[in-house]
């Protein structure tokens, strides 16, 4: 079998399957590149390899985060026992399967127990999980986990609507479909506060700010 070679600008040259590690991102970028059957000298794709670098440790940075460190960060004790929600939360993630992008809205709720959540690191924790090779069902589940563990409250419950790039663009290339997964822990398996959480969802007000 022929051995893979990295394209550079001084010609290609042998690179055994087991020397990967040897060689930079960047120069396996150029490679790919190669492969495709691109020129990567040419104007247009002589940056790509370290742009696309670049960009590939941005969307993957929440390798490097801690999501509870996150959260147990801005915790407040608060006497309050009724449904907190942070709805319309942007989304954007890679799938895993195909590196391709998924991008939505999550909803996010919980029924605190003595300790709230400053309100901005639930979007934050869902950047932290979205910022990584992802299939939505999981982390979907990860959101609503890691409340739950973080700071005990009655209930957990996050909705997520999202669409996806290899649905779209590849396979059976459909355009207007959309996935919705749902985690419901705690007081939130109960119908009447999944109903709650729904409809409040779902509720859009006569005022926008």
């Amino acid at each position: 079998m022929a051995q893979p070679a990295i394209v550079s600008k001084g010609g290609a040259r042998a690179l055994p399957d087991n020397s990967l590690s040897a060689h930079s991102t960047q120069d396996i970028y150029r490679e790919l590149i190669s492969r495709f059957g691109e020129d990567p000298d040419r104007d247009g794709l002589l940056l790509t390899p370290g742009r696309v670098e670049k960009s590939m440790n941005y969307l993957t940075k929440g390798y490097d985060e801690d999501p509870t460190k996150i959260l147990r960060g801005a915790l407040f004790d608060v006497d309050y026992d009724e449904m907190v929600i942070v709805k319309d939360i942007e989304l954007f993630s890679l799938c895993e399967h195909h590196m391709l992008p998924f991008f939505g809205k999550v909803h996010v709720a919980y029924i605190p127990k003595g300790k709230v959540i400053g309100l901005s690191k639930i979007p934050r924790l869902v950047e932290v999980f979205a910022r990584r090779l992802q299939v939505q069902e999981r982390l979907t589940r990860q959101i609503a986990d890691t409340i739950q563990e973080a700071i005990q409250p009655q209930g957990v419950g996050v909705i997520m609507e999202a669409r996806h790039l290899c649905m779209m663009m590849r396979g059976v290339e459909k355009q207007h479909s959309s996935t919705v997964t749902s985690a419901m822990v705690g007081a939130f398996r109960d119908q009447k506060t999944r109903n709650e959480f729904l409809s409040l969802v779902r509720e859009r007000g006569s005022a926008s700010f």
